[in-house]
């Protein structure tokens, strides 16, 4: 494997995907080892996903993997309502038309795997359909933003995405962000946005709740 970028990338893909469990310890040789790499690549890797929140460094007993209470998650997640709330507006006033042809094609497919109850990949479609919106918005502030905060909030956006019923719920607000930003109405984009996330944020208080 190539330098400190690739382990990162190696490392953060692994974290996201749950080979490491939260507050798993991340032990430099080991990974070293795992991944064809320094010991020093591993180290600064280490330190750059402590940066972005993914992993913690406790002095005297290595790096693990951070993990998220739902309170943390809510606040993050609030944050994240600002933001991809102005995506989806600037997304409404720079749409072209093969970009809304793509738009319309994942709506569909959204539909359709909630249909069929294809609840893995609905959850795909998703995080692609708020990828392609930060795209299309051309705002990379914004983009580096969300990528960090989604980062840390993936194993609670994982345990939404199989909540009994919620996919139905999550598809509609999906479907209201995409015919905002289809008819470039910004203020329409902005607003379902923000209704899809207040959405989130609710559900995942009650998990809070119920804990």
């Amino acid at each position: 494997m190539g330098g400190t970028d690739g382990v990162r990338t190696a490392l953060r893909d692994a974290i996201l995907r749950g080979r490491y469990g939260p507050r798993q310890r991340l032990i430099e040789a080991e990974l070293a080892a795992d991944l064809g790499a320094g010991r020093s690549a591993v180290r600064s890797a280490l330190l750059q996903l402590a940066s972005d929140g993914l992993v913690e460094i406790q002095p005297n007993r290595g790096a693990r993997v951070r993990e998220i209470p739902i309170a943390e998650a809510i606040e993050i997640t609030e944050i994240r309502q600002a933001v991809e709330s102005l995506v989806a507006a600037r997304a409404a006033e720079r749409i072209d038309d093969a970009q809304a042809a793509e738009l319309r094609d994942l709506g569909e497919r959204m539909a359709a795997a909630v249909r069929a109850g294809e609840l893995m990949t609905y959850s795909d479609l998703n995080a692609s359909l708020h990828v392609r919106l930060r795209e299309i918005a051309q705002h990379a502030t914004a983009t580096r933003i969300v990528d960090q905060l989604n980062g840390q909030l993936v194993r609670h956006q994982f345990r939404l995405s199989l909540m009994p019923g919620r996919p139905g719920v999550s598809l509609g607000e999906h479907l209201a962000i995409v015919d905002a930003v289809l008819a470039r109405d910004p203020e329409r984009a902005r607003a379902a946005m923000a209704a899809h996330i207040g959405s989130v944020i609710a559900t995942l208080a009650a998990l809070r709740d119920e804990a």
